[in-house]
């Protein structure tokens, strides 16, 4: 079942093609729109009024907060250090690791194809252009592109 009994969903959100989606153990606020192939692990959770587009990822230890733009794959992460196994060879496992928060304050617009690294705050409406590789906080209201992303304006003087 693409969407766990374990989700909490707000009043009237909606879900495109909810059997293209895979959300378990997270919380979608109030009013929500989902895109198809998305993805929302555990402990990730997304505001009110939020569009969230297709083939998006957003992991634990994501905050949404309310009134955010997520477009077209966006790729959240949430371990800086990743490694599929610990030094002697056995897999790692959930105990091996450490998620680092991300938070995306209220209002923010991310463009298509951005990434996310994890542990960064990413600051009231601002905005990322498309195909960014966010690697530190992006300030409230800033403007920001490029790889690694830049401030390169001001939403306030558009």
């Amino acid at each position: 079942m693409p969407i766990t009994e374990s989700v909490r969903l707000g009043a009237d959100v909606r879900i495109f093609h909810p059997s293209l989606v895979n959300l378990y153990g997270c919380s979608i606020g109030d009013g929500t729109r989902i895109g198809a192939f998305v993805e929302i692990q555990k402990d990730a959770t997304v505001g009110a009024r939020c569009k969230i587009s297709s083939h998006s990822f957003i992991c634990e230890g994501v905050s949404i907060e309310d009134e955010v733009f997520v477009g077209h794959g966006v790729m959240f992460t949430n371990d800086r250090l990743p490694r599929a196994t610990n030094a002697d060879g056995s897999p790692q496992s959930e105990a091996d690791w450490k998620v680092e928060p991300t938070i995306v304050r209220k209002r923010a617009a991310i463009g298509s194809n951005v990434t996310i690294v994890a542990g960064v705050t990413i600051g009231v409406e601002s905005l990322v252009g498309a195909g960014a590789v966010v690697t530190r906080d992006v300030p409230d209201y800033a403007i920001v592109a490029g790889v690694p992303a830049r401030v390169i304006g001001d939403t306030r003087k558009r």
